[in-house]
């Protein structure tokens, strides 16, 4: 069972009712936060440089007012 919980003043308080008796010995996980390493760059996606190949792409504002004007004429 999962409860949602706050801890507030060494104390974790259920954020909801809990179907259990008073008393009873729970183990409580509490996941560790890993800080971010900052904002990653673009170029750090899988996806970055995938058309980098594509000679009809060589310049992309290019290609896609290409595109444009096929699709409305």
């Amino acid at each position: 069972m999962t409860i949602p919980a706050k801890y507030e003043n060494g104390v974790f308080r259920p954020l909801r009712d809990v179907p259990i008796k008073e008393g009873t010995v729970v183990e409580v996980y509490v996941p560790v936060e890993t800080p971010s390493a900052g904002p990653r760059s673009i170029g750090d996606s899988p996806l970055a440089g995938m058309w980098k190949d594509r000679e009809d792409m060589a310049d992309s504002v290019e290609y896609i007012n290409r595109l444009r004007r096929e699709l409305h004429g």
